[in-house]
């Protein structure tokens, strides 16, 4: 059995996340939903889609706080 592309991209993207959040690697590994599909761990749409949903929200979230402490420090 061996990880599909994607996978193992996501697994970066996570580990990146993680550095730049400063959560723990851990917790984010736990939470991925694999599937198998021809001998191939593959990730699970909805994990995926709930993943990238949050991941946007997130980043919203930090450019929200971005422009607010700009216009602070214009003041």
């Amino acid at each position: 059995m061996r990880l599909h592309d994607n996978a193992i991209s996501h697994i970066a993207k996570i580990i990146q996340l993680a550095i730049l959040t400063g959560t723990d690697i851990v917790d984010n590994f736990r939470a991925i939903d694999f599937e198998i599909e021809d001998n191939t761990l593959i990730l699970n749409q909805q994990y995926l889609h709930f993943f990238d949903e949050n991941l946007e929200k997130m980043t919203q979230l930090l450019q929200q706080q971005q422009e607010e402490e700009t216009q602070h420090s214009d003041d």
